[in-house]
């Protein structure tokens, strides 16, 4: 039997270590205002409410490359640097050699007296292929993440993951110490599990753990004509759905928007799509290679799958008939 995400810990310091004098010098660049307040961002699309306590946020890569927005983001419009990242040099030299498609990266500002809520963020699995990584640029032993039950205060410079889909949260009971991180959200790939520990090798290489691949030099051509109309079961881009592949079949469309990206629009809603391989299989921007779709190489009809883990469910859908 393979072994369990269960049997993992919580955490995991990666091979890394970085210079914590470098990332400490270049926040003088980006603390000149005062940062916006962390925000949350809901498999529907929809940004939350601001934090009610002292956590701010700095972004460096955001959906569209919006240099306001604080939230993590999630499937739909592709993550682009900031503005804000420029400034950064010697971080962005970090942040291209993580060997993972990168999605949000975001400077997060605990202050002191701040005490989060317990939370899960569930999307951040090994089996989902999406993962949560941190380095700290300043800390102080009175700030801690609490992640299921266990305090951690990991030091300046280091890299950690976290399995943030397990109950956490984070407290600074200090009085002058801004608490600082990097955090970063990946796809997780074969070359990143790389940079866990030993003891998670077994797991990462026999577990219920989903790899994304990088994705090709190129982007393949869509077979076909666009745009190109389906019908989709509903589940399929509800990202709240237990069965992705089931419901009623609703009208979908996929085209090139206005910045030449393919996007697929359904239910309301548009979601940029990224090639996985040369054989066209593509993800949502945004997501892993937990849902993704492949057109028939005559455009008759669409390949729908379902990953989780090493497990995989797939349904064929057919093209809508076009209209006379």
């Amino acid at each position: 039997m393979p072994p369990s995400l269960t049997a993992a810990t919580e955490a995991a310091q990666l091979s890394p270590v970085f210079d914590a004098d470098k990332l400490a010098a270049e926040l003088a660049a980006v603390t000149a205002h005062t940062w916006n307040v962390q925000r949350t961002h809901t498999y529907g699309g929809q940004v939350g409410l601001p934090a009610a306590i002292d956590w701010r946020v700095l972004p460096l890569r955001s959906l569209g490359g919006d240099p306001e927005r604080t939230d993590p983001g999630g499937p739909g419009q592709p993550f682009a640097p900031t503005r804000w990242l420029n400034r950064l040099p010697y971080l962005g030299e970090i942040l291209e050699s993580v060997p993972a498609p990168l999605n949000a990266v975001r400077l997060m500002a605990l202050g002191p007296g701040a005490v989060s809520d317990p939370h899960r963020d569930p999307k951040y699995r090994l089996d989902r292929g999406i993962v949560r990584l941190h380095i700290p640029v300043v800390t102080d032993p009175a700030a801690v993440l609490v992640l299921d039950g266990v305090e951690h205060c990991w030091q300046p410079g280091t890299c950690w993951y976290g399995d943030f889909s397990r109950e956490h949260l984070v407290r600074n009971t200090g009085t002058t110490v801004t608490r600082v991180h990097v955090v970063i959200d990946a796809l997780l790939t074969a070359d990143l599990a790389a940079w866990f520990p030993d003891a998670w090798q077994e797991l990462l290489t026999h577990g219920e753990v989903l790899f994304n691949r990088t994705g090709p030099a190129g982007a393949p051509a869509w077979p076909g004509a666009l745009p190109y109309e389906a019908l989709l079961p509903s589940g399929f881009a509800d990202f709240d759905s237990p069965a992705p592949l089931d419901g009623s079949l609703i009208p979908a469309r996929i085209d090139r928007d206005a910045d030449n990206v393919l996007a697929l629009a359904v239910a309301g809603r548009t979601f940029a799509l990224v090639p996985v391989d040369d054989a066209g299989e593509f993800r949502f921007s945004g997501w892993s290679e937990q849902r993704t779709l492949q057109p028939d190489g005559d455009g008759a009809g669409l390949t729908l799958r379902v990953r989780r883990g090493r497990a995989l469910a797939d349904r064929h859908v057919t093209a809508a008939p076009r209209a006379s």
